[in-house]
């Protein structure tokens, strides 16, 4: 499994239809504007989930991706944000699946794509099945938002426990 993922904001400019097609997508939703075909409104202040549910399924069908995960985020203010993602695959996950949504009170918003990559890398490994691969994935990119600094320093129990809570932000550390 090769990921490619760009912080850069460059996108797949640059990439020809056949890398794209050996590519396990991960992806925010301003990179998701980027490419040429789809098109989602990122300013209007709420996420359009249909809207995001067919952008995965057209970068699947078009570039034959196997995995598509998308993270959403809303942002309320500079420091609260509500934080989910979705998932289509060939597996559990052959509608988009939608992620708990939780709110985030941001302490520092560095890393947190980087957390949901290695987090659904870890899940997909790990998990039984995709839906709890990217439960996994957005739980602790929500932890990594409120721990100063670039890298998640939190356990895979504690992802567990926040998991288990339903989305409530009772972090137990």
């Amino acid at each position: 499994m090769e990921v490619r993922y760009t912080p850069d904001q460059k996108g797949f400019k640059n990439l020809s239809t056949e890398e794209l097609r050996k590519t396990f997508l991960i992806e925010n939703l301003f990179q998701v504007n980027e490419i040429p075909m789809v098109y989602t409104n990122i300013e209007k202040g709420q996420l359009d989930q249909e809207s995001y549910f067919n952008v995965a399924k057209k970068l699947k069908e078009t570039f034959e991706f196997k995995t598509v995960a998308i993270t959403l985020r809303e942002s309320y203010s500079a420091s609260r944000n509500g934080w989910s993602a979705i998932l289509l695959d060939d597996k559990e996950c052959k509608e988009p699946y939608l992620s708990t949504k939780y709110d985030i009170e941001i302490v520092d918003r560095v890393g947190g794509g980087d957390s949901f990559a290695s987090g659904l890398i870890y899940g997909l490994i790990e998990k039984q099945n995709t839906t709890e691969a990217l439960e996994f994935a957005v739980a602790a990119s929500c932890l990594k938002h409120t721990i100063p600094g670039d890298f998640n320093l939190v356990s895979i129990d504690e992802v567990e426990k926040l998991i288990k809570s339903g989305g409530s932000g009772r972090v137990e550390r």
